[in-house]
């Protein structure tokens, strides 16, 4: 298994070496590597098994070092940038061609941010290179906020872990871009979209998954658990699994079902708190994915805030 520990230079050294290091962020833990390296770049695709039409996200420490490889920034993802940045805010830019095609998938955006965790930023300060880093998890499974999910799951493919504690955020990072002047969400994420129009005016959102995907996580069925995962009416779908004799798993905004052993239910947030939901999300389901169960019941949650974001990422668990 991978060494875990909060030693920057340790990192440091195996990222330059051109091997790849799991990193905190305010998100999901990400799988790194060095992002002007196409071999460390296939790296990353190879021990995720991700498909290398999946474009990657790329991280950084802050504004000036994004204009070092990409073109331009336009007026209106500026201001975003620098009013969320550091934070779980991601921007698609025309690249410079120092950023190699296999991490946009031949695309001519890269998109690209500045997370905000302290071990992170501290190392890509240290840094000559961004670093490319998906979640640090196996393709289309549940993203990893603790350095233990990445050990479980990368633990034996990858040298080192930094360890940054839980995630704060709990929930990728909102991809924004802009097309023909308008500033358009392609991925919901763990930045509220009115937060974004409060600083730009009304955006466009375009969140349809593909299997052909523009921007990074857009594929349909990604952040799934491995065992079946059904979203309804949590009321009527217990009723049924239970006269089925199907065992199961609930995953609820806030609500507990007294018909179901408080040990195979999980609630996102017993106060109703979308914040708290979203940083629970999928820790709570990699739980629920580890019961005896043969399936996991779960419900949609408002469509508010970042109830939109956290519905999305459920109904792509949901995809068969």
């Amino acid at each position: 298994m991978a060494e875990i520990g909060q030693d920057i230079d340790k990192a440091k050294a195996f990222l330059e070496r051109g091997e790849l290091v799991g990193i905190p962020t305010e998100t999901v833990y990400g799988l790194a590597g060095n992002a002007l390296n196409p071999d460390a770049v296939s790296k990353i695709f190879t021990v995720k098994n991700r498909p290398v039409f999946d474009p990657l996200i790329i991280h950084t420490s802050s504004i000036e070092r994004v204009l070092e490889f990409v073109i331009e920034i336009p007026v209106k993802l500026k201001i975003l940038g620098e009013k969320f940045w550091p934070g779980p805010l991601t921007l698609l830019l025309h690249k410079k061609n120092l950023v190699p095609d296999l991490v946009t998938s031949g695309m001519d955006r890269v998109a690209v941010r500045i997370p905000d965790h302290s071990l992170s930023r501290e190392l890509l300060d240290i840094l000559d290179f961004p670093l490319a880093a998906p979640s640090a998890n196996p393709f289309g499974y549940i993203s990893p906020t603790k350095a233990s999910h990445v050990n479980d799951q990368l633990g034996d493919k990858i040298p080192f872990i930094l360890d940054g504690g839980s995630c704060e955020v709990g929930l990728e990072s909102t991809i924004v871009g802009i097309e023909n002047n308008e500033v358009v969400v392609y991925r919901l994420g763990g930045l509220d979209v009115k937060d974004i129009e409060a600083v730009v005016g009304k955006v466009k959102v375009m969140t349809h998954s593909s299997s052909n995907p523009k921007t990074p996580g857009m594929l349909k069925s990604h952040y799934a658990p491995t065992k079946p995962f059904i979203i309804g009416n949590l009321e009527s779908l217990i009723i049924e699994y239970q006269l089925k004799g199907i065992a199961f798993a609930v995953l609820s905004f806030r609500d507990v079902f007294r018909t179901v052993p408080t040990g195979q239910q999980v609630q996102l947030s017993l106060s109703g708190n979308l914040n708290e939901a979203a940083k629970n999300l999928f820790a709570s389901m990699r739980a629920l994915d580890t019961m005896d169960v043969s399936v996991i019941l779960s419900e949609l949650l408002p469509e508010q805030g970042l109830g939109r974001a956290i519905n999305d990422r459920l109904r792509r668990a949901a995809v068969d």
